[in-house]
């Protein structure tokens, strides 16, 4: 399946989006799919064989599968996907270790301050309530 942008220099934001999908995709997405299904009726008709001989047909044909997946488009588009998200992480600026310290410590303060002021919150209502307005003793 390959996707084609093409814009438009009259209307930049008309953009069109042409899906392509070849027969030939279309047999090795089915082939893999069969494939799996394959290898699921075969862990389960091998039912009373050992189970390493059960595991290795499933293996097999999964691995058949996920082969003939990555020789058609969408497997090619995954793969280039992957590849491009691999750039993108090593663009990322990671912070250093006294950053990312401090950061925590950051965090760990505002959690404490807003614990104990829900805290003193809580407190204070009960007070009110039981105590003043109620007149519930304890």
């Amino acid at each position: 399946m390959a996707f084609r942008q093409t814009n438009h220099m009259a209307n930049p934001s008309s953009t069109t989006v042409e899906t392509v999908t070849t027969s030939a995709d279309k047999a090795k997405l089915a082939a893999a799919a069969a494939l799996v299904i394959s290898g699921i009726v075969a862990f389960y008709l091998l039912g009373q064989k050992d189970l390493w001989l059960r595991v290795a047909a499933l293996l097999l044909l999964m691995i058949a599968a996920v082969a003939a997946f990555f020789t058609s488009e969408p497997g090619r588009q995954l793969i280039a996907y992957g590849k491009d998200s691999v750039r993108e992480v090593k663009k990322v600026v990671w912070p250093t270790r006294k950053e990312a310290l401090q950061m925590t410590g950051y965090v760990f303060a505002f959690v404490v301050v807003m614990a104990l002021f829900l805290w003193a919150t809580d407190k204070t209502l009960e007070w009110l309530l039981y105590d003043v307005v109620l007149g519930w003793r304890r």
